[in-house]
């Protein structure tokens, strides 16, 4: 019974530079989606460092539901291109 449930676990590849460059373009993609679609940016806290242009307006709830986002966006591209065998 249990070699029939270790069948149906989807193969994922361990980490790699590959997996970390998804990561990195997801999470980038989310930082790009965040920037135009919150509306109220800059209501909390301040970022603590200076940031690059591309963060202008973000404070820290930006910045943690972007890479929230960015991060369920890659680990989804991380085990379909596993799963497919493209990574």
């Amino acid at each position: 019974m249990m070699s029939l449930v270790l069948a149906q676990v989807a193969h994922t590849s361990p980490w790699s530079f590959n997996t970390a460059l998804v990561m990195i373009a997801a999470n980038l993609f989310a930082i790009a989606v965040g920037y135009y679609a919150i509306q109220n940016r800059g209501v909390g806290p301040k970022l603590p460092v200076e940031m690059p242009a591309m963060f202008t307006g973000f404070g820290v709830p930006e910045l943690l539901a972007t890479m929230s986002f960015g991060h369920v966006i890659g680990a989804g591209l991380i085990l379909g291109l596993s799963n497919a065998g493209l990574l």
